[in-house]
């Protein structure tokens, strides 16, 4: 299913384009429930339980914004500990509407994963974010501190301008050019900015094709950064497996929105999660979420761990990533 944005099928094949040893993760397991939460009058979100019904219960966040939940995410855990919870965040995924901008910003998803872990009747949950992920983790932490046992951070991402200007204004230019002007030349101004706010202008015109075209050109650009050792035809096979409107009309609007946070207001108010013990891993090479990022946070917070998976980019599924997110929530299973 095509609904299946290419987030999904570039976390499903990742191992693939790596030349390190396969990791073993657990073995695929199916939801024992799934089912839609009603979170406003217009949106309702898509969940699925996994796991043991008893266990410690875990929250996977994707990243995008507007990528989606995948069975691949389900298997970083031992399905006799856990409880397994994962979402799609509103207009992402199987969530409805589809693709929705109205009532969403990051303070609706912050409090849609309050309503879920009150609808499953649930006291503190850990939770596991990567990218956009790791983003949500951080500020539902900061919300809700009382509520949160452990946070596990992939890929990280605290929104300030900067971190946007780095993907969208050339910092990944000094690194991939060829991608970085590849991408620019293919809008219809290459000289327009804020590339973010052009961007979402594209993906929202009246012309359904326009819309298709940008956002083919968005995601593809995001996957070449995305992993290591891709090779151009193996963006394309993921890209001719897909249908990325949702993934990049989402993220371009957050991120025309400044992720609707003050500047810096992740790290400015790191001090009211200081005693939750946080575990971040950050691939070494990782072109949209430099490892910088994960280290200014983890000199704020005295009770984390910093994780730097050297020959590592920024996707969950390149190996030296894998195993450090199996060692941290081994890190949870008391």
């Amino acid at each position: 299913m095509k609904r299946i944005l290419l987030i999904a099928a570039l976390a499903l094949c990742a191992c693939d384009f790596t030349k390190t040893d396969k990791v073993h993760l657990f073995p695929g397991i199916s939801p024992y429930e799934t089912g839609y939460l009603k979170v406003s009058p217009l949106h309702e979100i898509h969940y699925e339980l996994c796991g043991n019904r008893q266990g410690i219960p875990i929250f996977v966040l994707h990243g995008g914004p507007g990528g989606s939940k995948t069975p691949y995410m389900r298997r970083f855990f031992d399905p006799e500990k856990f409880l397994i919870v994962l979402h799609d965040q509103r207009g992402a995924g199987l969530s409805k509407p589809y693709a929705e901008t109205r009532e969403n910003t990051t303070r609706h998803l912050v409090d849609d994963i309050e309503t879920l872990r009150d609808f499953l009747n649930v006291e503190q949950i850990i939770l596991l974010g990567g990218s956009w992920g790791a983003t949500l983790a951080l500020a539902y932490a900061e919300s809700y501190p009382q509520n949160v046992k452990g946070l596990i951070l992939r890929g990280v991402f605290t929104a300030t301008q900067a971190e946007i200007d780095h993907f969208y204004h050339g910092g990944v230019h000094k690194f991939f050019p060829e991608t970085y002007e590849k991408f620019v030349n293919s809008l219809p101004d290459p000289k327009r900015r804020p590339i973010p706010d052009y961007l979402y202008q594209l993906l929202t015109d009246p012309d359904s094709t326009v819309q298709q075209k940008y956002a083919w050109v968005w995601a593809e650009y995001e996957v070449k950064l995305s992993s290591l050792h891709i090779a151009d035809y193996q963006v394309q096979e993921i890209m001719e497996n897909s249908n990325p409107l949702a993934f990049a009309l989402l993220e371009n609007y957050y991120m025309a929105n400044g992720c609707f946070f003050e500047e810096d207001q992740l790290l400015k108010n790191a001090d009211k999660i200081k005693d939750i013990k946080t575990i971040i891993v950050n691939g070494r090479y990782d072109m949209i979420c430099p490892p910088e990022n994960a280290y200014r946070l983890h000199k704020l917070l005295p009770n984390s761990e910093l994780v730097v998976a050297e020959e590592a980019g920024h996707w969950m599924g390149e190996p030296p990533i894998e195993k450090a997110l199996l060692s941290a929530v081994k890190k949870f299973e008391q």
